[in-house]
């Protein structure tokens, strides 16, 4: 039963049922091969099967046949890269069609002749043949808008003409989504794309890309994947996102081999006589195969009536005591269900909780970021107006309690996303002996003032590239090594890493962080990795500190694949220790170019500040007027996008992320609707829920993060500012 049923299905679906042998040796049979063997990309079959049809149009001097046959020819060649060989076929079918009334298949070979021309970028020629198809869609009345338009616009692209090829562009994402435009909407998104690359508004790009990659896998347009997969490689290095960008490139290579796997099966012109005899014959035998599996039908028909009698009649006999056992087994199925209910609503309650809590911490620290970054600013704007030596002292405790306030939100957000699964580990290309040389010189004043000497001992041999999570060591190593400082007076840190082994193309370092400072006593070494726990209270209250960074710690070497040990003996000091496989890169890294900028380019900037809290509002614009910056503050977005329309002289725009009304984000969107040059920078309290690339997906150019920390504030806006004027 299994085998027979498809052979017996077989001359239906290819021939119909009302088809005869006599049929099958036809020009309209032969280009249904062909392009049946083409969806199923044989292309060596649909070669064969179009010159076959050529050749029996020409046998019947069937004018119309032999220039279907060549188009069909021409378009398997097309979808082969045979360029060369397609522009012969598919002009040698328009010389034909030239003699003929004009149809919808005659423009189409003009249209498909210009696309050949398009991939070989003989672009006059292209034009002229587009050209051509829409003269004769427009004589036969059929809109071809959507195939010509997008081509048009490619070409205005070619030619420079970038305006003129954007509107068309637009015209054409605009359209409501369906099956026929997937396409055009994906191939119209992909140039966007790259225009706004060569601009290098690469948010933008990003941003066009994306879209044109989800539309493609609805399409499954493989040639234009790899074209998508490319330039999401260059928009995405270009962002410094390494590892999407190394992702997609690695994607690209690997379609395009397989395409040009694919593509490279080409039947030669001295095959075609061979094949056509040998193809007659497989056509007879299959004929012949099939009436004999039309018999077996037959006959197995017969043995399976007789089968199903003795089938009813053992099936009859078994229901009885099926019955019973049916009655059983509901029993055993209600208890299971009422079980499995209760297991369900207690899964559901865990959840909840989980999510409760999420949202708890989310929620609380972006409430406590807001008041937070009024403390802190205000703090910095008095420090600013040189205070009295009397206040200097209450200032300096004020700013103090702030960043420790700051601190300790930051780390119960990173062990909730730890414990939420809500974090993902990185594998990117950096060099570890310098990023231990950049921790020793940012905790070197530390160092210097419990009088301190730190030490790295670095073993040569550990590779210079490894493939790892740079920021989750970091995170590991200022943990470790800012704690052996401070527990540490008048004493050594010592850092080493050392070269275990080389297995696989991955190298296994150990690492140790030393000190001799007060040690842990034995009975604490259990619980100093739990949330909130530092040895004993009066340990806490001279030394400060949050109790969480321990966990942290943990929790990420765990993450990295690693275990982490402690030996520690009261006033004789600690080592901590683990081991991590890191991979080894071949790769080269170079040292990042900081843009400079002088606080000169800041005076005179006119600045819009969206900000709905008012102390905010005072505190910014006060820090900006500091610097010599003019300022304009409105508090909901509706109004600053109809700001922006009506007066486009602000050189920057600060958005706060939630507004009242639309957000920061939706108006982002809406100003880039119809300016996408002025820069707008986020204003958030980061949640559990939003990130830096996520803000930066909706158009804004750079994010920072409240509370303000001043340095950084006035970083991240001259940067801003300096990268806009050179584009300008």
């Amino acid at each position: 039963m299994k085998w027979f049923l498809p052979i017996f299905l077989i001359p239906i679906i290819l021939f119909g049922q009302k088809n005869t042998v006599k049929e099958v040796d036809s020009t309209e049979y032969y280009i249904q091969m062909a392009n049946f063997n083409k969806k199923t990309n044989n292309y060596k079959f649909s070669l064969t099967y179009s010159q076959k049809a050529f050749d029996f149009a020409n046998q019947k001097n069937d004018s119309n046949g032999k220039a279907t046959a060549l188009h069909s020819l021409g378009v398997t060649y097309y979808e082969i890269r045979k360029y060369a060989d397609a522009i012969d076929a598919l002009s040698k079918s328009i010389e034909i069609f030239s003699a003929l009334p004009p149809t919808s298949e005659s423009a189409l070979c003009y249209y498909e002749l210009g696309m050949c021309y398009m991939n070989i970028q003989n672009f006059s020629k292209a034009e002229s043949n587009f050209s051509k198809a829409k003269s004769i869609y427009d004589l036969l009345k059929i809109d071809a808008s959507e195939l010509l338009n997008l081509q048009k616009a490619i070409l205005y692209k070619n030619k420079g003409k970038i305006e003129l090829a954007t509107q068309l562009f637009n015209q054409i994402i605009a359209k409501p989504d369906s099956k026929d435009v997937f396409k055009t909407k994906a191939e119209a998104y992909y140039q966007l794309g790259t225009i706004e690359e060569k601009s290098n508004r690469n948010n933008l790009a990003l941003n066009y890309l994306n879209r044109a990659f989800e539309l493609n896998k609805k399409d499954k347009n493989l040639e234009q994947k790899t074209k998508i997969l490319a330039s999401l490689s260059v928009v995405n290095e270009k962002l410094l996102d390494l590892k999407k960008s190394h992702q997609y490139l690695k994607a690209h290579l690997f379609l395009r081999d397989s395409l040009s796997q694919l593509n490279n099966e080409k039947l030669g012109a001295d095959d075609y006589v061979a094949f056509k005899e040998s193809e007659r014959l497989k056509a007879i035998e299959q004929i012949n195969r099939e009436n004999i599996a039309q018999q077996k039908t037959n006959k197995f028909a017969k043995l399976i009536s007789i089968l199903a009698i003795a089938l009813i009649s053992i099936l009859s006999l078994l229901s009885l005591s099926l019955y019973k056992n049916n009655i059983i087994r509901n029993q055993s199925n209600i208890l299971l269900k009422e079980k499995n209910s209760e297991l369900e609503i207690a899964k559901e309650k865990a959840e909840k909780a989980s999510q409760a809590r999420a949202d708890f911490l989310s929620t609380v620290s972006h409430e406590l970021r807001t008041p937070l970054n009024a403390i802190n600013g205000i703090t910095h704007l008095l420090l600013e107006e040189k205070p009295k030596e009397t206040q200097l002292h209450y200032l300096n405790s004020l700013k103090f309690s702030g960043n420790y306030l700051l601190t300790f939100i930051n780390e119960i957000l990173e062990i909730n996303r730890i414990e939420s699964e809500n974090i993902e580990i990185e594998y990117t290309d950096f060099n570890l002996k310098v990023l231990l040389f950049n921790i020793q010189s940012s905790l070197k004043e530390l160092a210097n003032i419990n009088n301190n000497s730190f030490i790295l001992d670095i073993d040569e041999k550990i590779p210079d590239v490894i493939i790892g999570d740079p920021t989750k060591m970091s995170q590991i190593f200022m943990n470790l090594i800012n704690n052996a400082l401070k527990f540490t007076k008048n004493g050594e840190v010592r850092v080493i890493a050392e070269l275990f082994g080389i297995n696989e193309g991955k190298a296994t370092i150990h690492f140790e962080i030393i000190d001799n400072g007060i040690g842990i006593p034995i009975e604490k070494q259990q619980t100093i990795f739990d949330s909130f726990s530092q040895g004993s209270i009066e340990i806490n209250r001279k030394y400060g500190g949050t109790g969480l960074g321990l966990t942290i710690v943990k929790k990420l070497i765990e993450l990295l694949g690693g275990e982490i040990e402690l030996v520690s003996e009261v006033n004789n000091g600690s080592t901590f220790s683990f081991d991590l496989n890191l991979g080894i890169s071949q790769k080269e890294i170079e040292v990042e170019k900081v843009i400079e900028y002088h606080e000169s380019i800041l005076e005179n900037k006119n600045v819009l500040i969206v900000e709905d809290n008012k102390i905010n509002q005072m505190i910014t614009k006060k820090m900006l007027e500091n610097k010599g910056m003019k300022c304009k503050i409105i508090d909901n977005g509706e109004e600053a996008v109809e700001a922006i329309k009506q007066q486009n002289t602000f050189d920057l725009i600060l958005m706060d992320v939630h507004l009242p009304g639309i957000n920061g984000t939706i108006a982002t969107q809406q100003i880039r609707t119809f300016n996408t040059g002025i820069p707008i920078i986020a204003l958030t309290a980061i949640s559990l829920n939003e990130n830096r690339e996520m803000l930066l997906s909706y158009g804004m150019t750079d994010v920072i993060t409240k509370p303000f920390e001043p340095s950084k504030f006035y970083s991240v806006i001259s940067q801003t500012l300096s990268i806009s004027q050179s584009i300008l």
